[in-house]
């Protein structure tokens, strides 16, 4: 199963004189996406940053020797980029002087493959971040109807694509994913001696989706200090794992300055770092995976379909709330997310005379749709 969004726009982007650069946590379709792409394989350089013998030859190729192995190819791609050195240098050389190749790089982990590539290919790439399946995706796959009624199994067992295509295996396979997968890049790419203490702080943060979290706190939990924290939590969404939604201030004193909330990019993931597998009918944090659902297929939408925005949650220090926020072109949207609603939510009245303009919308299952498919 195929990023069908991202294939199109990337499609539309060869062979223009710019490397097309893939980002993704492993194991979310990039390399099934390229297949897709390049059906001729005959037409194909597929290298693999993960063999020695290909880091070897790589970080030292100068052009002519780039020409040689591309030979009458005209399509160059570059898996586990980030494992390779002098990679963005290397790739320049391709982009700069062997024009009639298009140049592709997959990474999976922005360490490595992201921070080697902004001084030498600036100008020079078209950057894409993949990740799980979405919604949208699904839907145009089999419909909405029938993607609907898999809401309840998608927020216990997320959008993996092995996961989607494995039904009555998912545990199994997101076990997999983060024992053997996840882990290994969070743990080689950031350099983590201390494996206990990032398992414990990556527990605790799934624990706390939804919530406001501490650095101090969290320190005090894991036993390591707050700086530390926030350095873990930089290599966990660098890979991919998770990411952090801001505050929101602009008018109001005891509005929140400096507080984030962070959230998982898959509800499967975030079940199976707690070995929490039970149906959503039955979850008493069922809250905390619907907002971590919407919120994340929320953020695909907006990357897929090119819409722009700004993201945060507001809250005052009396405890004043708003789960989610964009801005947009000037134009501030306020979303609240209720999966089994009591009572309408109402907007807090501080927000609504500091912000009078904005939008305010309540986001359940019997109107999501809209959120995460509307224009």
């Amino acid at each position: 199963m195929i990023h069908r969004l991202l294939q199109d726009e990337i499609h539309r982007q060869l062979f223009k004189g710019k490397a097309i650069i893939l980002l993704g946590s492993r194991q979310t379709g990039k390399t099934c996406l390229l297949h897709a792409l390049f059906p001729n394989e005959e037409n194909v350089v597929w290298l693999n940053g993960d063999d020695p013998g290909v880091q070897s030859l790589v970080s030292e190729i100068n052009t002519d020797q780039w020409r040689v192995v591309m030979g009458s190819k005209k399509i160059l791609v570059i898996d586990e980029a980030q494992q390779i050195n002098n990679i963005g240098l290397r790739m320049k050389l391709v982009t700069d002087y062997l024009k009639d190749v298009q140049l592709v790089a997959i990474g999976s982990s922005a360490f490595e493959l992201a921070d080697r590539l902004n001084e030498p290919l600036t100008g020079r790439k078209w950057e894409y971040k993949i990740y799980p399946l979405s919604f949208r995706e699904m839907v145009d796959e089999h419909g909405f109807i029938s993607e609907r009624n898999l809401l309840s199994h998608r927020l216990v067992y997320g959008y993996y694509p092995e996961v989607v295509t494995s039904p009555g295996d998912e545990r199994r396979v997101l076990r997999t994913l983060t024992d053997s997968y996840l882990y290994k890049d969070v743990l080689t790419f950031g350099g983590i001696k201390k494996h206990n203490k990032m398992t414990i702080l990556l527990r605790a943060l799934a624990y706390q989706t939804g919530l406001q979290v501490s650095y101090s706190e969290l320190a005090q939990t894991v036993g390591i200090d707050a700086k530390t924290v926030e350095s873990y939590i930089d290599i966990l969404e660098k890979c991919y794992i998770i990411f952090r939604l801001p505050s929101y201030s602009r008018n109001l004193r005891n509005e929140l300055k400096h507080s984030r909330k962070i959230y998982f990019y898959d509800n499967g993931i975030r079940n199976a770092v707690i070995s929490n597998f039970t149906p959503a009918a039955q979850r008493t944090d069922i809250g905390a995976l619907w907002e971590n659902y919407v919120i994340a297929e929320r953020m695909k939408r907006n990357a897929y379909e090119g819409h722009w925005s700004n993201r945060y949650f507001w809250r005052t220090h009396k405890q004043k709330e708003i789960d989610y926020l964009e801005e947009c072109d000037g134009r501030l949207c306020a979303y609240e997310f209720k999966y089994n609603p009591k009572k309408a939510a109402k907007i807090p009245k501080d927000f609504a005379e500091a912000y009078p303009d904005a939008l305010f919308k309540e986001i359940t299952p019997a109107n999501f749709e809209e959120f995460l498919l509307g224009s």
